[in-house]
């Protein structure tokens, strides 16, 4: 983040919320691109973020493979569903043991363009379900897709990346499938 503050990139996080760190957080954002996850893990270090990443990202990658392998996050087959439930069923576990918060981004690939994709919502729900004391927490991000809008190279000068965090929202007994179009509701209303 802070190389990027050469080119003009700056990093902006609103978040008015007093967020429990005694109780597993599920943040849940879209997702435009590789620099939405560094200010999450800044910004809520405190809360331990654990990611759910595609399986591909747990190797080639100096350190965050590493770390995404033995961390404590999970990773997933987009292609086998029925591995990908039981995976993230076996992380709601952990989460529940560890009191560590999850990082989700439902739309399952990046946006290239700054619009939102439509989410994926059979994890969501598998965390609702085995997290009913979990607090749900919606981020809006914005203007990261900007960064790699010619590709890797050149990166875009005096980006100003947003990140917006809404009301958390207990999960309780909420309907599972209600709840998660209710988080996408609230996070797509904020893109611009």
């Amino acid at each position: 983040m802070r190389c990027l503050n050469l080119l003009g990139t700056t990093f902006s996080i609103e978040n008015e919320f007093n967020l429990p760190v005694d109780k597993t957080c599920i943040f849940v954002a879209n997702h435009q691109g590789m620099y939405d996850i560094p200010p999450i893990i800044w910004h809520f270090r405190k809360h331990h973020p654990k990611f759910v990443s595609k399986k591909e990202l747990g190797h080639g990658i100096p350190s965050i493979s590493f770390n995404l392998r033995h961390g404590g996050s999970v990773l997933i087959d987009r292609k086998n569903r029925r591995e990908s439930l039981i995976k993230m069923s076996q992380f709601a576990d952990y989460l529940k043991e560890t009191k560590r918060s999850a990082v989700i981004f439902p739309e399952g690939t990046r946006s290239r363009t700054g619009a939102p994709k439509e989410f994926r919502k059979n994890g969501l729900m598998m965390l609702f379900k085995k997290l009913p004391d979990a607090v749900v927490v919606p981020i809006t991000i914005n203007n990261s897709w900007k960064l790699f809008k010619h590709g890797n190279f050149p990166i875009e000068l005096g980006v100003s990346v947003k990140l917006k965090t809404h009301k958390p929202i207990e999960v309780g007994n909420q309907d599972p499938e209600a709840l998660a179009a209710e988080i996408e509701r609230i996070i797509i209303a904020d893109i611009i």
